[in-house]
Order: C-alpha cells, then sequence, then structure tokens
C-alpha cells in the first residue's frame, strides 16, 4: 500500500489564512527567518500565529501569541523553521488536528525541512496560492505496557528506539511481528523507524533507504552482537512486540522522536504499531526526493567530476 500523495492543487483549493510558525527562536538564523516570513504573511493580510513560550519582542506587534498547546488548533497550516528536530516537533503539535505541516530549513540536513532560505518567500506564495505537493506520512505508535495495560503511550514520526541505559553493557532482547518470534538479539539497542526515518538514525545503523511513499517498517538493529543480525523491512500492518531478557543489571529505555518514552524491564513490553492518523507534509512545486538526497548524502559527485546538476547550471 503506498502513502497517498496528491497532485498540485489549484490556487481555487488554498485556504491558507492562519499560519502558526514553529522554531526555537533563540537561534538567530532562525530569528531572521521568522521575522522575515511574519513580516511578508502580516503585508498580506494574513494572520501570524506563534507560541506564546517565545519571545517576541523582535517581532511584528500584530504576530499573535497562542498556548503552544493550541497553536495547531487555531491555524490552518504549521510551518517549521529549522531543522528536522523542528519538524519533528511541530509534528507533534499537529496529531490529530489534520493540519499541514511545512518545513523551511535552517538546520544541517534537512531531509523533512525542504524549503531553503533562499527564495524562502517566492516559494511560501507558491504555497499560499496553491502550487504545492500533498504528502501524507506514517506515524508510529509506540505503547509501554504490562500486563495488558499500557503505561506510556507516544506517537513518533521518524523512529522509536530501544537503546541500552548503561554505557559498556550489551542488552539482550526478543522481536516478534504480528504475533510471531523473530530473533533474539544481543547488542546496544533496536531502530524500529517509518519510511520518514529510515534516513535518520536507522540509516546509521546500516538501514535502508526506503521511499517515503511506501507503507514500511524498518527493523534495524543497534551495533547487533552478531553479524548476521541485520535489518529487516515489514509492512505498515505490522504489530511489533519487543521483550527484554531479564539479566543482572539489564537496563534499557526507550525513545520517540528522540523523547523519552520509558524504561523497559523484563516485566514491561514495547509494542509498535502504525498509527491510524498520519502527519500531512506540503512542498512546494518540483519537490524532487531524489535531489535532496543527491544533495544530503552527496550522491552524484566526486572530487573529479563534481556534481552533474552543478555543472549543467
Amino acid at each position: 500500500m503506498l502513502q497517498t500523495r496528491h497532485a498540485m492543487n489549484t490556487p481555487s483549493q488554498s485556504a491558507f489564512t492562519r499560519i502558526a510558525l514553529s522554531g526555537r527562536l533563540e537561534d538567530e538564523r532562525v530569528a531572521d527567518s521568522v521575522l522575515a516570513l511574519a513580516t511578508h504573511l502580516l503585508a498580506r493580510g494574513l494572520t501570524v500565529l506563534v507560541s506564546d513560550l517565545v519571545d517576541r519582542s523582535h517581532l511584528p506587534s500584530a504576530v499573535e501569541a497562542v498556548p503552544e498547546s493550541a497553536l495547531a488548533d487555531a491555524a490552518d497550516l504549521m510551518v517549521a523553521i529549522g531543522g528536522d528536530g523542528t519538524m519533528l516537533y511541530a509534528a507533534q503539535l499537529t496529531l490529530g488536528r489534520r493540519v499541514p505541516l511545512l518545513g523551511i530549513n535552517r538546520g544541517r540536513l534537512g531531509f523533512l525541512a525542504d524549503v531553503s532560505p533562499t527564495g524562502m518567500l517566492e516559494r511560501f506564495d507558491d504555497v499560499l496560492a496553491g502550487r504545492h505537493e500533498t504528502e501524507q506520512r506514517t506515524l508510529l505508535v509506540a505503547s509501554l505496557e504490562r500486563h495488558g495495560q499500557v503505561l506510556e503511550s507516544r506517537h513518533a514520526l521518524n523512529d522509536v528506539v530501544l537503546q541500552k541505559h548503561d554505557t559498556g553493557r550489551m542488552i539482550e532482547f526478543e522481536t516478534w511481528i504480528g504475533g510471531r518470534y523473530v530473533n533474539t538479539h544481543g547488542g546496544d539497542g533496536m531502530v524500529v523507524a517509518t519510511s520518514t526515518g529510515s534516513t535518520a538514525y536507522a540509516l546509521s545503523c546500516g538501514g535502508p533507504i526506503i521511499h517515503p511513499e511506501l507503507d514500511a517498517i524498518v527493523l534495524a538493529p543497534i551495533c547487533p552482537h552478531t553479524l548476521s543480525d541485520r535489518p529487516v523491512v515489514v509492512s505498515r500492518n505490522s504489530n511489533i512486540v519487543i521483550r527484554l531478557i531479564a539479566r543482572p543489571a539489564a537496563r534499557a529505555q526507550v525513545t520517540s522522536d528522540g523523547l523519552l518514552l520509558g524504561d523497559l524491564d523484563a516485566d514491561t513490553h514495547l509494542v509498535i504499531r502504525a498509527a491510524p492518523e498520519r502527519i500531512v507534509l506540503l512542498h512546494p512545486p518540483g519537490h524532487d526526493y531524489f535531489r535532496i538526497l543527491r544533495s544530503k548524502l552527496h550522491w552524484g559527485r566526486s572530487a573529479r567530476n563534481g556534481d552533474p546538476e552543478l555543472d549543467a547550471c
């Protein structure tokens, strides 16, 4: 099953009038972009919203402050200015609200935030005019469960990570998929990632790059003790259970998109499945996933021949 990707909208379909801006304004580059974008949007007669937790002293007075928990409810478009971490944080704010998310990259890699600061205002005008692509991305929901009771639960756009709690101590754990035993692992942990997260931590663990339109989940062992313990790709419909094997002083913890979910012990199971809801991403015209890969992973270039796309310009 492929994730939904819509063709470019017509101008009459665009209805973005209340724009929420999210970013770490302590970063001077982010603050400059937020100021430029807020000024531009206000000049177009649009409403600009920010979290009431940010310092608005350098922003236009017409920018409205909204409680962060209500930011997505008050907006019809969420814009994340920063790196992919900012995108992941903004995605959490939009959960269950079907508010589309657009990313402006002021970070380093920017697999998710794909609008560059150069030409930012022109690209944003394209989006406001309805000239954009809409893409729905799979979310995971991770739960810590004990005797059938959910202790903690959190959504993830990128990945859920099980990792050892103490440096120098290997952990052992079992994986079960769809009620079937898969393997007993020894190592530093496991990354369970969406196709979106396949270019994040899972990639550094030797996992494959999965195109965002493919509804798949990858399980990538972290520093496995056995060389044959390789990444596995399963369908979105898979129910994944991870159980820690009881050993003296064995301790592990679970994070979801980098945020702590909780500790895992021998009496607690980590259950991971695809969430019923999805995150809606907007891309400007001409969005090309493979171009982003070439840019961020330095494909297609060498000291001898340079970058073919740049050479052709």
